[in-house]
């Protein structure tokens, strides 16, 4: 079984809202999940215009994928999320809380002009060790 240990190091900043490292030893599986987005029953845009209700169904997309891998949320050890607007970030922390809890996973956030499809506000990747 992977020992999944959060980290920091002396002289780096340990924010509140994530964790700066992950160390993972005695791994037998990983998961790398290909960036989430809102999708709709036809593979279409889910909630356009609605970060919220997209940034959501992200996550729980993430974590359906995740546990049909054998593993569950505290599996996570790195997510890279995109976003079209910075502004939305006090959201996605409150979601990324609920799901991850208040340490989650190492996270970085990246404000992009645009995603696949122009109604997409929010894409997720995820790196598992189950």
């Amino acid at each position: 079984m992977a020992t999944i240990e959060k980290f920091s190091a002396s002289g780096v900043y340990d924010p509140p809202g994530y964790s700066q490292a992950i160390k993972v030893t005695g791994a037998q599986t990983i998961l790398f999940l290909a960036g989430q987005v809102a999708y709709d029953k036809d593979g279409g845009a889910a909630h356009p215009g609605d970060f919220k209700a997209q940034a959501r169904q992200v996550f729980s997309s993430v974590r359906a994928l995740v546990e049909a891998g054998g593993g569950t949320l505290a599996n996570v050890v790195k997510i890279t999320t995109y976003v079209t607007d910075v502004r939305h970030r006090p959201e996605f922390r409150a979601l990324r809380d609920e799901f991850f809890g208040a340490k989650g996973p190492a996270s970085t956030m990246v404000e992009v002009s645009k995603l696949a499809h122009p109604d997409y506000l929010i894409e997720i990747e995820a790196i598992a060790i189950v």
